[in-house]
C-alpha cells in the first residue's frame, strides 16, 4: 500500500471520527434553533390573537357561522357569548378573531388555525376591509368549495352581528390577491347581508305565533376563478 494512499484512509478515518463526535451536537444545535423560532412564532401569534377589549364592551349572544355538523359542505350557525365592543370596526375584529379561536371543534373550522387578523377598517360605504396574514391564503385547502366557505364565514358572521357593513373585501398581507387559494376571486367585493334582526320587522299580536324564521343570508364572491 502506498504512502499517499494509507494518508488518504488516515484523514478519511478522522473526518468520519471528526463527524461522529460532531453529528449529536448539530442535531442538538438544529432542535434548539428549531425550537427558538417556533416558540418566537407562538409568541408572535399570540400577541397579534390577544382578545381585542374595548371600555363599549358588553357580553352578548353572537352567531358565529361555521361548518356545519351535520354536513361539512354547509355552514350553520352557533351562537356563543363574547364580549363586543359598541364600535363596529373594533367590534368587527372581535369577531373575526373569535370565527378563529373560538371553533368548536376541527371539524367546523372554516379558516386556518395559523391565520391571523392583521388590521380591519370600514369604510363610509359600509365596506369592510379585513387584511389577514399569509397563512389564510397559505393554508386553506384549494378548491373552489372550501374557499367559498372560508370566505362565506366571514362574511356571514359580520353580516349577523354588526350592521353597518354591507360590502367585504379581503386583504392579504395588505395587498390584494387574485384568488384566495387558487381558485375563487379576490379581486372584488363579497356582499355581506344585515343582521336577519335588523332587516326584518318584529312581528306583534297574533303575528308572532306565525312568524316565519328569516333565512340565512346568501353571500356568493363577485367573480369566481376556476
Amino acid at each position: 500500500m502506498s504512502r499517499g494512499l494509507k494518508t488518504t484512509i488516515v484523514i478519511l478515518a478522522v473526518l468520519v471520527l471528526f463527524a461522529l463526535i460532531t453529528l449529536p451536537s448539530l442535531r442538538q444545535a438544529m432542535q434548539r434553533i428549531s425550537a427558538t423560532q417556533h416558540t418566537a412564532e407562538q409568541a408572535r401569534r399570540d400577541v397579534m390573537q390577544v382578545p381585542v377589549s374595548t371600555p363599549t364592551d358588553v357580553n352578548v349572544k353572537a352567531q358565529m357561522y361555521w361548518l356545519s355538523t351535520a354536513s361539512p359542505l354547509a355552514l350553520e350557525a352557533s351562537t356563543i357569548e363574547l364580549p363586543l365592543s359598541a364600535n363596529p370596526v373594533e367590534r368587527s375584529k372581535q369577531l373575526l378573531v373569535a370565527l378563529i379561536a373560538n371553533v368548536p371543534s376541527a371539524a367546523q373550522r372554516t379558516l386556518p388555525a395559523d391565520a391571523i387578523l392583521l388590521a380591519f377598517y370600514l369604510q363610509p360605504d359600509g365596506t369592510g376591509v379585513a387584511d389577514f396574514s399569509d397563512a389564510l391564503s397559505a393554508e386553506t385547502p384549494s378548491g373552489i368549495q372550501s374557499e367559498q366557505l372560508a370566505v362565506d364565514s366571514i362574511a356571514r358572521t359580520l353580516g349577523a352581528n354588526v350592521n353597518v357593513i354591507r360590502r367585504l373585501k379581503i386583504l392579504i398581507h395588505g395587498q390584494e390577491m387574485e384568488t384566495l387559494a387558487g381558485h375563487l376571486d379576490l379581486s372584488g367585493l363579497f356582499p355581506v347581508s344585515p343582521p336577519a334582526a335588523a332587516a326584518v320587522p318584529a312581528p306583534t299580536g297574533a303575528e308572532q305565533a306565525t312568524a316565519a324564521v328569516p333565512a340565512l343570508p346568501t353571500v356568493t364572491p363577485t367573480h369566481q376563478v376556476q
